[in-house]
């Protein structure tokens, strides 16, 4: 699989100067942590939920989360469960079949085992188990879980603990609840993809709700705890971990309380009627400037749910042919001692050292995401991907 493989590829090679590589479930977690993107959730109760999973992988989705928890009833679970087993077990024996990463969201860390024996050969097609609620005491268990089932199966599976509990939100006990659970991911370090932050719940702690033009970071009480996550969890010098951005829960409004910020620059060309018809349906504004928010604050990849959020996430997840230039530049193996010089686009400074980090993790997301040609932006990449 590949971001944007579902377009053809004479048009990516109109778009990218570099295109986005290749990669399968069996990559190095480095590559699969930084390629999540757009991660798609669905309830594990859809009667044909194989069918959507083939047909989200065909339309450029490259992670998805099959839901055992929130969005099912409890009353639900069971019959979840096996659904869930059914239709992985009949979409392993599809031939060509090529779905996207797979997780699957669980309640409690019994599920875990008891999923990965009942799928038995199925069990190839999962990447991993999402693990809600976590903190150390309650994350523990799952992450034993999980290596218990790897082990007996004999297939790799990853983690992405969901960091949602009031323990993280409230402010007497967050940083002890930070460490904790840094102690619990490190100790499993190479068995964790990511790390996932579950808004919603923070918002739920307070009787919050943000409205459709209003992103994570302006509920303070919710940007806090972002920024200590990053803080502690998320740092550059070896011990992080990536971090995803939090649920965007709107996919149509009627009308938009105030002009985005994000198009009053860079979209105010934009020349397609259609397009700009199709971002206004879709209501986009709001999750537009929270994905660059996500981006500036450190985050990478964001959990969605709904279809329609998964290209503008992967589309502003491209790395610009400037920013592209600059990692370059600050990387060759001739600026090693540090230094300053002016960027080939000749508007800003680079700063070897300083901006050594922000180039590595650059060309990272080049590598899984591409980089766009130089006369090449957002619009032209989201217009390509909406005439598929």
């Amino acid at each position: 699989m590949r971001h944007f493989g579902h377009i053809a590829p004479a048009v990516r090679k109109r778009l990218f100067y570099r295109e986005p590589c290749s990669f399968t479930a069996d990559s190095p977690a480095r590559v699969l942590s930084a390629a999540l993107g757009a991660t798609l959730y669905s309830p594990a109760t859809r009667p044909r939920l194989a069918d959507d999973i083939v047909k989200q992988g065909a339309r450029g989705v490259v992670s998805m989360v099959l839901c055992l928890e929130d969005s099912i009833s409890d009353a639900d679970v069971v019959a979840g469960e096996e659904n869930l087993v059914r239709q992985l077990t009949g979409l392993a024996g599809r031939p060509g079949a090529d779905p996207p990463l797979l997780f699957v969201r669980v309640r409690v860390p019994e599920q875990i085992p008891d999923l990965v024996r009942r799928l038995g050969p199925a069990v190839p097609l999962l990447s991993g188990f999402v693990l809600p609620k976590f903190t150390a005491e309650r994350g523990l268990p799952f992450l034993e879980a999980l290596t218990a089932a790897e082990s007996a199966s004999g297939h790799r599976l990853f983690a992405m603990p969901v960091l949602e509990s009031p323990e993280l939100l409230y402010r007497e006990s967050r940083v002890e609840t930070l460490e904790g659970i840094f102690g619990a991911v490190d100790k499993y370090r190479d068995r964790v993809l990511a790390l996932r932050l579950g808004v919603t719940d923070f918002c739920s702690s307070y009787g919050l709700r943000r409205g459709p033009d209003m992103t994570a970071y302006d509920i303070q009480v919710v940007a806090s705890v972002i920024s200590d996550v990053v803080n502690m969890l998320a740092r550059a010098d070896g011990t992080g971990f990536t971090v995803t951005g939090p649920v965007w829960e709107y996919f149509r409004v009627q009308e938009r309380m105030f002009k985005p910020q994000l198009r009053q620059s860079p979209f105010l060309e934009v020349q397609a009627t259609a397009l700009r018809e199709t971002l206004i349906e879709h209501a986009m504004d709001g999750l537009l400037r929270e994905i660059a928010l996500d981006r500036a604050n450190g985050l990478l990849g964001k959990t969605c749910i709904h279809p329609s959020h998964v290209l503008p996430v992967h589309a502003l997840s491209v790395v610009s042919h400037e920013e592209y230039s600059d990692a370059q530049d600050i990387l060759r193996p001739d600026r090693g001692g540090g230094g300053v010089l002016r960027s080939a686009y000749t508007n800003k400074m680079n700063e070897v050292k300083p901006h050594r980090a922000w180039a590595e993790r650059t060309l990272l997301r080049a590598e899984v995401f591409g980089v766009a040609n130089e006369d090449i932006g957002f619009v032209e990449l989201l217009a390509a991907g909406l005439a598929e």
